[in-house]
């Protein structure tokens, strides 16, 4: 895990006491709202329909144990005892004072944590897989070069006022657990033929009103001229970007207007002109920020455990855990433990103070010191012993942590929607939780298998309901929240955007529509074994639509 350097450090302290400055002149009145605005944008911290939230980066979403017990402390000293972790792999709290956002930026500083660049029209919070350095399946760990993204893109003096905020995404492995594709540019980790590290990079994604896949603007660059080469994008759309619309500013309407060989034409052009430069990062570089995540030091195991095997046979409900929430790891003998924050009838992503608490206690005991945060609103710890498992499971119960259900139709992603958002207009959390609770039941979970259900509160999507298997998008409508359904949408590698399927449905009708929905499947499936999205693009909308609508 990195370590802050010393100018780290005293970056942090430094932007601490200038923002704790700027929070005394408002609080002094010195300040209107409009004019500290911008300063409390730079800082994560938001105002929103009833308080102020800020919101806390988590850098390619991991995190020690020791900064999980500080978000606890920070949830029960300053908030209402809970945090909400986000899609883009960060914390939130909804409830601070704002007197209190200096002290609470000072105790994130003690454990290397801060809120900058969390919000903005700059390059935020760098997300990628929650398996990363785990995964059997990948090229290469994502999280040092996150990581070189993270220190180059901070306070960046030439892209810290952009058309409108940016996004970056990376992922070590072919199957796509980071949405690469859904992001203004997403990397993905690949060698050439001579086994050289480099990236295929993709340009142009985002969801919100005018949902798109980003495009593959380069199929090879090497890992010494990343920099360079995204220096080089972010250069033509500083210039290019429409700075005259605010929903038209992103990247990907430039892309679609512009067309993706003609970006990749002039950021080939860019790229010529900064490459070889300063922005070359040395293989020396590299490695040095590579140690900070070498591997922890496994024990040598059997691949299987009879401990967990006797464990899974005397408890059906623990045997279902372990086929949910584990996933494979490199290393014979462990796994990654996916810890769910979708109990039945709970608020997607939210966490307890205790519950962190647990959590972090669990890591120093059982995961070499680890959790990650994934962009499904779920904790990972990513090594744990097989022969673990039953022990970690039995204090995640006690918690009220041991929801199996990663990946299953009751792991819905939903933003915090009318509840909290002023930009929302309609409420999100008491429709997954009225989801939940309609499926929630194991045997019905099992028949159903992998669907996802996404969930926002507006157009803004920061639910993801476009790649949602079955996405869900709150309107108003004269007043009445009014909730649309889209199908068919994949946030992975063979990423697209759901398809509106009619009118929507009242918040009365909307868990029935769904319910309507996965009936259809498991009518048209052609086997237990095909999934939502492989029967939905197998069939078409025509059958749904009609078990929607009728004939």
């Amino acid at each position: 895990m990195y370590r802050y350097d010393e100018f780290d450090a005293a970056f942090v302290r430094e932007r601490v006491a200038q923002f704790s400055d700027q929070v005394r002149r408002r609080l002094a009145g010195e300040m209107t709202e409009d004019e500290f605005r911008p300063h409390r944008l730079m800082n994560g911290l938001y105002l929103q329909l009833h308080a102020y939230m800020l919101r806390v980066a988590v850098p390619y979403g991991t995190l020690a144990a020791r900064q999980m017990r500080k978000l606890a402390h920070i949830a029960r000293a300053y908030d209402k005892g809970f945090g909400h972790f986000t899609t883009r792999q960060n914390i939130q709290y909804n409830w601070p004072a704002l007197k209190d956002i200096p002290a609470i930026l000072g105790e994130l500083a003690e454990v290397e944590m801060h809120a900058i660049q969390t919000s903005g029209n700059c390059i935020r919070n760098v997300t990628c897989d929650h398996f990363a350095g785990a995964a059997f399946d990948e090229v290469d760990d994502p999280r040092p070069y996150a990581e070189i993204l993270r220190q180059w893109s901070s306070l960046h003096p030439e892209f810290s006022f952009l058309p409108r905020k940016f996004k970056i995404a990376v992922t070590g492995a072919a199957h796509d657990r980071a949405a690469i594709r859904t992001h203004d540019v997403g990397l993905e980790v690949v060698r050439n033929a001579a086994g050289g590290v480099g990236f295929k990079v993709f340009v142009g994604g985002g969801q919100g009103r005018t949902p798109m896949m980003a495009r593959e603007v380069s199929a090879f660059v090497p890992q010494e001229d990343i920099l360079a080469y995204l220096d080089a994008i972010l250069r033509v759309y500083n210039l290019f970007g429409r700075r005259d619309h605010k929903y038209k500013a992103r990247i990907k309407i430039l892309v679609h207007e512009t067309g993706i060989d003609e970006i990749r034409r002039m950021v080939e052009e860019e790229f010529a002109f900064v490459k070889g430069g300063t922005l070359t990062v040395p293989d020396a570089e590299v490695q040095r920020i590579k140690a900070y995540f070498a591997p922890p030091a496994f024990a040598a195991r059997p691949a299987t455990s009879a401990t967990l095997d006797a464990a899974r046979k005397a408890d059906a409900e623990f045997d279902r855990f372990c086929r949910y929430n584990l996933h494979r790891h490199k290393q014979p003998g462990y796994t990654s433990l996916t810890i769910s924050l979708k109990p039945i009838g709970g608020i997607p992503g939210d966490a307890s103070a205790d519950q962190m608490d647990v959590v972090a206690d669990l890591a120093e005991a059982h995961a070499f010191d680890e959790i990650r945060v994934s962009h499904e609103q779920n904790l990972v710890l990513p090594h744990v012993a097989l022969d673990d498992v039953p022990a970690i499971y039995a204090a995640l119960k006690a918690a009220g942590l041991a929801t199996a259900n990663a990946g299953s139709i009751t792991d819905i992603i939903a933003c915090p929607g009318l509840d909290y958002c002023a930009l929302a207009n309609a409420r999100s959390i008491p429709v997954a939780s009225r989801l939940s609770e309609r499926f929630g039941a194991p045997a019905r979970q099992d028949e159903i298998g992998p669907l996802s259900i996404k969930i926002s509160g507006c157009i803004n999507a920061c639910g993801h309901h476009h790649v949602g298997h079955i996405g869900i998008l709150g309107v108003d409508k004269k007043g009445e929240e009014v909730y649309q359904i889209t199908l068919g949408g994949s946030p992975d590698e063979t990423a697209s955007v759901g398809e509106i399927i009619g009118p929507g449905f009242s918040s009365d009708e909307i868990v029935d529509a769904v319910e309507k929905v996965v009936d259809a499947y498991l009518g048209l499936r052609q086997s237990p074994d095909e999934t939502f999205l492989t029967a939905y693009r197998r069939v078409g909308e025509a059958p749904f639509k009609e078990a929607l609508y009728g004939a």
